[in-house]
């Protein structure tokens, strides 16, 4: 017959070997908020996640849901685009694009994106697009929010614009995301939609609303940034979720 302990007061509680069982599978156990362990397992026996013991970790169940996964960064250098051309399948049902640091090279330039359809070349696909933003210069006399008509396409093949113009000065660049929904489906047409707020060449506050959807039903596995002209600075980071 067994013993029912209501409490236990110890300092160390180690395992005989590398695992610590408390409770038996089916059981609700309670732990207090200082437990500290590496590997955290569920009643199934199912990993849950992995520490390193530094906070960093691995082997993240799918079952917490859509938390970002971060699949690819790549950094622009003085460089004339920058292509993603794989990582975007139907692993994930939305692409997020984060963008940091963008600096152009030339004044007043505006950044840009364009996709392909699978087995496509060019960046060139049709997008219907719309655009407002809200600006505010450093001199706090000037301020608008309205329709930019320079930012939309009406079935439109060229880059779409993602921001306003910007400045070039050391110390002007952009930053935003770029939300891609579903690219890998083959009945609805590609939605997306951009935030992004920038530094213009007059020294505004640019506050960039951008969305529209590219209007293929094919898989979109590849897309591009750039300027219209010269060349960029910066960091594109693309995440998933799933």
């Amino acid at each position: 017959m067994g013993h029912r302990v209501t409490t236990l007061n110890v300092n160390t509680i180690e395992p005989a070997g590398n695992t610590l069982t408390i409770g038996a599978s089916g059981d609700t156990v309670v732990l207090a908020d200082d437990v500290k362990a590496n590997t955290y397992k569920d009643a199934g026996g199912n990993t849950l996640f992995v520490s390193n013991g530094s906070g960093v970790l691995s082997s993240v169940n799918s079952g917490f849901g859509d938390s970002l996964k971060l699949l690819s960064t790549q950094t622009a250098s003085n460089s004339a685009s920058i292509s993603f051309t794989s990582g975007i399948d139907s692993t994930y049902k939305e692409y997020i694009f984060k963008f940091i640091d963008i600096h152009p090279e030339t004044d007043g330039e505006r950044f840009s994106f364009q996709v392909n359809a699978s087995g496509g070349s060019g960046y060139n696909e049709t997008i219907t697009s719309s655009a407002f933003g809200a600006h505010h210069n450093e001199a706090g006399n000037t301020a608008a929010l309205g329709y930019d008509t320079a930012e939309d396409q009406a079935q439109g093949t060229a880059f779409q614009f993602i921001s306003n113009t910007l400045g070039n000065d050391n110390d002007q660049n952009m930053n935003g995301t770029l939300h891609l929904f579903n690219p890998s489906n083959t009945t609805y047409v590609k939605h997306f939609y951009s935030r992004f707020n920038g530094l213009h060449d007059d020294d505004y506050s640019m506050a960039d609303f951008i969305a529209g959807y590219i209007n293929t039903t094919t898989v979109i596995n590849e897309i591009s940034f750039k300027m219209p002209s010269g060349n960029f600075d910066g960091v594109i980071q693309m995440y998933g979720i799933k």
